[in-house]
């Protein structure tokens, strides 16, 4: 039985919690989430990796069971984000490590690795995208939001924010809905209607910008590194196409390309699959 422990790390007075299993001397496999979840969301996963592999999920400050400071102390951007989780490596010793980015942990995990590829052994993209033809027209109203950040521009994506919303992101494109267990979308839910969460997911909606700008040095850092890459994508994704999966070989030729029959939260309902083949995949890599 894999034992999976719960920390808290102190990152520059921030307390970020993860979970964390295997051996300490075992190659290393950060986890990052994305909207509008957490850590959780690997629950299945980590112990179907962990016995070959250390396996480490932090929450992002503003999610889970990671601090949430006040907006007037914490700026709620994704250059900010991956300065924190950034320093979380270092803290928690993670010198080489491979990445498994999912929706807002891709643009956090593509800058880690732009920043530092000596660092990155490897990377596992799950509907974790990169380029702008992965972007569906799901993203209309928050585009809107960027090019006029206005109150009541920022006011309709709170429709983003409720609970059936997030049901919906779960079960979306799912051929049988009832392998969706209620566990995850329910914490979620439970984490974001915190005090104060509305305003911190709304400037997140507005800073996500930032990662599209990044889009070229992301693809830069691809043609010129070529991480062996594993794209696991959930291919009924309303938000992340299948386009923006393959678009990854156009600048990594080697990269592996699986499509599951699925929607944005793949892990809910083909985890032992996708931990198969990021097995399979890491292994390879020996």
């Amino acid at each position: 039985m894999t034992k999976v422990h719960y920390r808290n790390a102190d990152v520059n007075g921030l307390e970020v919690f993860y979970r964390e299993a295997g051996r300490a001397d075992a190659p290393a496999l950060l986890l990052l989430h994305g909207f509008p979840s957490a850590g959780h969301m690997f629950r299945e996963l980590i112990p179907a990796l962990a016995d070959q592999f250390r396996v480490v999920a932090p929450d992002l400050p503003g999610f889970g069971q990671s601090e949430m400071p006040s907006r007037d102390k914490f700026s709620y951007t994704f250059d900010q984000l991956a300065e924190v989780i950034g320093r979380f490596t270092e803290i928690i010793g993670l010198a080489h490590f491979a990445l498994y980015v999912f929706d807002y942990g891709a643009p956090i995990g593509f800058r880690l690795a732009a920043r530092h590829p000596e660092r990155i052994t490897a990377i596992i993209s799950q509907n974790g995208n990169a380029y702008e033809e992965g972007l569906s027209d799901g993203w209309n109203p928050i585009r809107a939001y960027w090019e006029r950040p206005s109150e009541a521009n920022r006011n309709s994506l709170r429709s983003f924010l409720a609970p059936k919303t997030t049901i919906w992101q779960y079960t979306h494109g799912v051929p049988e809905t009832a392998r969706v267990s209620p566990d995850g979308y329910s914490l979620d839910n439970f984490y974001l209607a915190r005090s104060g969460a509305d305003e911190v997911q709304l400037d997140l909606f507005g800073d996500y910008k930032s990662n599209v700008a990044l889009y070229p040095i992301f693809q830069q850092y691809f043609r010129k590194h070529k991480p062996p890459f594993l794209a696991v994508w959930g291919k009924n994704d309303p938000f992340f196409l299948p386009m923006g999966a393959k678009a990854f070989k156009r600048d990594i030729p080697n990269a592996e390309v699986r499509f599951f029959d699925t929607g944005h939260f793949a892990l809910e309902t083909h985890c032992d699959e996708i931990a198969a083949a990021i097995r399979e995949f890491l292994l390879r890599l020996k």
